[in-house]
């Protein structure tokens, strides 16, 4: 039997980003019926039950994963790259700071860019700072940035928030940047 990790990284895998690896189908907002996530799993030898479902969800500290109110779907709730997911987001006004954390070898990138989503349907941002670079050290020497949220949003950019507080936009551009780092504070440009 797969341990709590592994199952964890498989729905984020399957609610995500490749649904259809096990024939999986997922609405527009990213619901998939639980007992066809069982069902699909099984047929690949990933064996779920609902109880190891609830469990999973329960546990996850990033709160990843949301079970609909009649208990009979799940979805990630944020972090999509399928193209099948559209969720309808409400844009909201953002805290006055936000950060995100990436790898120092992308810097150039984000300098020549600022932040893209890549892959994904969008930017995710943090309120904490902890936050943000414990997710850049999962790509590398880790780095801060700040977002001057107060004057993207003034400028019209639309601010989103997941269910599990991750803040979420489509882009950032490099005007809005800051790097934070323990030597030194300054701006991208």
């Amino acid at each position: 039997m797969k341990t709590h990790t592994q199952i964890s990284k498989f729905l984020s895998l399957i609610l995500r980003h490749k649904p259809e690896q096990i024939g999986l189908q997922l609405d527009q907002e990213g619901w998939a019926k639980i007992a066809e996530l069982i069902d699909a799993a099984q047929q690949h030898n990933t064996f779920l039950d609902d109880e190891f479902i609830q469990t999973i969800v329960a546990q996850c500290d990033k709160k990843r994963f949301q079970i609909s109110d009649d208990g009979l779907n799940i979805r990630a709730v944020q972090g999509h790259s399928t193209h099948t997911v559209q969720r309808e987001m409400i844009a909201i006004e953002p805290p006055q700071h936000l950060y995100h954390g990436t790898a120092s070898r992308f810097m150039e990138s984000i300098q020549a860019q600022g932040l893209i989503a890549g892959q994904r349907h969008y930017v995710h941002l943090s309120e904490h700072k902890e936050t943000a670079l414990n997710v850049g050290q999962r790509y590398g020497k880790p780095i801060l940035l700040l977002i001057d949220t107060v004057q993207m949003y003034k400028d019209g950019f639309a601010f989103y928030q997941a269910e599990n507080g991750v803040w979420l936009i489509t882009h950032v551009p490099t005007q809005y940047l800051s790097l934070i780092d323990q030597t030194k504070t300054g701006s991208l440009v």
